[in-house]
Order: C-alpha cells, then structure tokens, then sequence
C-alpha cells in the first residue's frame, strides 16, 4: 500500500486504534484500508463516484454508494467514533446540517477542508479575480465548491452549533503551520465533538 496523502495521513493519527470509522467522500477508500491495516480499525465509506466505488470494494473496502446531500439517515446515532469528510464540506448544499449529522452519528468528528484565506487567494480577490490554486483548482464557472471558508469562518460556525474543537492542524503544501494559519495555510483540519 502506497504512502497517505499528507492530510490524510493527519487525519489517521487521529483516528485511536480500534475505532468504528465512517469515512464520508471516502474517494478510493485508502484512509479506511489504512486504519484496518494500521490500527485496527474498522468502519465503511459513503462515495458516490462509480469508479471510486469499484476501487473500494476492488481494495475490501466496504462502501455504500450514496450522495451526502441526502444526509445520513440510515445510521443510528453514536455508531462510529469518528466521522471523517475529508475536502468535501465545501462542496456540500447544506454546510451546517452534514455538520449537525456527523455529530449525530459519531462520538468525533473530522473535516477538512481548502482555507480560502490563504493570502494568495486574497491577492487573487484584491486584483479582481477569483482565486485557482493547487488546493482550488476550478475556474469560478466550473467549480463544485459552493462553499469556501475560513479557519475562522468555520470556527464560528462550529461554535454556534454546539460543537467543541478539540485539535486543529493546518498546512500549506504538506507543511504544517503554526504561526498566522489562517493566512498562511491552503488547508485546514478540525478534530471536534458535541460540546
């Protein structure tokens, strides 16, 4: 099995070993063959990509194939320990209620996401155009992110539902930064639970 992406990898570390994991736009399912291979971990995907769904159950990831949009009705609540959406709340219709959700069927939440207040994104802006980067590489007419934020901006949304972060981590090009993250960063994590 080939190396986890950087933030994946992030997300991994905080993921205990043992844990019952749903991974929500599981992709290709690496982070969940991952964690059963590395901490023992079990868990499924939702992914509504047909090839990334033939790819999971190719490499044994269990795997529904479902739009997250149409919530996550058929899971109990409290039946994972951690949910993870790894670079797909901006492209969620409903922001705060795929939030509220994730809290209701895991004990933990993860999310990350591209941090639109990275300071060559506000360049871009300030010269009179939307900003296309590596971490968002659509031109404004094309994108499926309908809803870029901030660190900050996401802060305030987890507070005002009740959710309490418990672990940030933020990086710009694999590298995490510590100091200025909201400008400094590409990328965000958040590890949260209800409050």
């Amino acid at each position: 099995m080939s190396a986890l992406r950087f933030d994946l990898q992030q997300i991994a570390d905080w993921i205990p070993p043992g844990a019952h994991v749903l991974d929500l736009g599981c992709g290709d399912g690496s982070l969940l063959a991952y964690v059963r291979q590395h901490k023992q971990c079990s868990g499924y995907g939702v992914e509504i990509d047909d090839a990334n769904v033939l790819t999971c159950v190719r490499n044994g990831v269990d795997v529904i194939q479902q739009n997250l949009d149409a919530g996550l009705a058929l899971f109990a609540d409290q039946s994972f320990d951690v949910v993870v959406l790894s670079q797909t709340l901006q492209a969620m219709h409903n922001t705060e209620t795929v939030l509220r959700e994730i809290a209701r069927v895991g004990r933990q939440g993860i999310v990350s996401f591209p941090n639109f207040g990275y300071w060559r994104h506000v360049v871009s802006i300030i010269r009179g155009s939307m900003p296309v980067s590596r971490q968002i590489p659509y031109q404004w007419y094309d994108t499926p992110n309908i809803h870029l934020c901030t660190l900050k901006d996401f802060e305030k949304l987890t507070g005002k539902i009740g959710l309490k972060i418990l672990a940030r981590a933020a990086y710009d090009d694999g590298e995490e930064i510590s100091v200025l993250p909201n400008l400094r960063s590409t990328l965000a994590l958040y590890r949260f639970s209800v409050a």
